[in-house]
């Protein structure tokens, strides 16, 4: 009687999508400082050029990568395997009403994307106070 993970279900581990193959990790993470809303991701891999950070109509935050297939051969070498090559990423946050939507400031250092929204402090105590 053998006991591999593929014959026992609950131990057995996930299988990759082929369907899905960017090698980006989808979450997010969205902390709020006194002065901002700040948005980091794990954009490793991926240059400023295939990265989208826009604030859509109504206040949203829309973060979406697109990596195309890169065959490069150099010097005669021959590529044997291309792993998490192509495929897309998006995300979308609904900005509360005190993130300023005209002042958003984005970058990505050592695979990290880090998106800062400033706040407008003001209109948030006039919404407390009103």
């Amino acid at each position: 009687m053998t006991n591999s993970l593929e014959e026992n279900s609950s131990l057995a581990l996930p299988q990759l999508s082929r369907e899905d193959p960017l090698c980006v990790s989808k979450d997010v993470d969205w902390k709020e400082t006194a002065e901002a809303h700040v948005f980091m991701a794990d954009m490793t891999g991926l240059n400023k050029k295939e990265v989208k950070v826009e604030i859509e109509e109504g206040g949203v935050l829309q973060i979406s990568a697109e990596r195309s297939i890169q065959r490069e051969e150099n010097n005669g070498d021959a590529m044997h395997r291309v792993e998490c090559a192509t495929g897309r990423f998006s995300r979308s946050f609904t900005l509360p009403a005190n993130a300023r939507m005209d002042y958003l400031k984005a970058f990505i250092d050592n695979g990290v994307l880090t998106i800062t929204v400033s706040k407008d402090n003001f209109n948030l105590l006039h919404a407390v106070f009103n």
